[in-house]
């Protein structure tokens, strides 16, 4: 994974999607607590995880993240005590993505679905997303994905769309969209840049994490 687009990723990863409700994710039914196995997070906090183990332990965090909202307490105190050892979501998206298949691949899709986030709200990307759609309401790929207005809300109900697909078990859908996705922000992100000069690496950031996520369906 490349460091510019983790680095872009903030320190609150793990937060409920503001527009869960007005950007059409359904609600969907949460893991219950066997499927974090919590001797496995002990062990590997304590360092007396073999490889094998650790491996394991990526899979289940990976399986558990689409659901980060609604999980059981228990699971949830093991998840942030893992969080914490690994010094941060930062470092959990850096650890996730050493293992190879679902954990890689859901550590990348997740810095995407965090950059759509952090720009959704930024006005200069909120008017060139706006004028892209003005030119094609509905980009290939996100037909099913976009309502009307392009507000606020647009590029952060596309990340609680990617993640609701990971959540479903639907990992090639999760990064067709993500690709629809990333191809409308580069389109808009010159305009961006000529109307906030902070959000001049928008483009190169796309770029940059559809190679990675790419890269890592390759692995899978």
């Amino acid at each position: 994974m490349r460091d510019k687009p983790l680095r872009s990723v903030g320190a609150r990863l793990f937060r409920k999607r503001r527009d869960a409700s007005s950007h059409g994710s359904r609600k969907r039914s949460g893991p219950d607590e066997t499927v974090l196995d919590i001797a496995l997070v002990d062990a590997f906090i304590a360092g007396t995880l073999d490889p094998q183990g650790e491996a394991t332990l990526a899979q289940q965090v990976a399986g558990l993240m689409p659901f980060h909202w609604d999980l059981p307490n228990k699971i949830a105190e093991a998840l942030a005590r893992l969080t914490d050892h690994l010094d941060g979501p930062r470092a959990l998206l850096a650890w996730l993505d050493r293992h190879p298949g679902r954990p890689r691949l859901a550590a990348r899709l997740y810095v995407l679905v965090e950059l759509l986030d952090q720009y959704s709200a930024r006005p200069a990307v909120v008017t060139a997303v706006r004028e892209v759609r003005e030119q094609t309401p509905y980009p290939p790929g996100l037909e099913h994905h976009l309502v009307p207005p392009t507000d606020d809300e647009t590029l952060a109900g596309l990340g609680s769309a990617i993640e609701s697909l990971l959540g479903d078990d639907r990992p090639e859908d999760a990064v067709a969209l993500a690709r629809a996705t990333v191809a409308m922000v580069q389109q808009a992100a010159p305009r961006a840049a000529e109307l906030d000069h902070e959000v001049r690496d928008l483009g190169e950031l796309m770029e940059h994490v559809e190679q990675d996520i790419l890269a890592a369906g390759d692995d899978s």
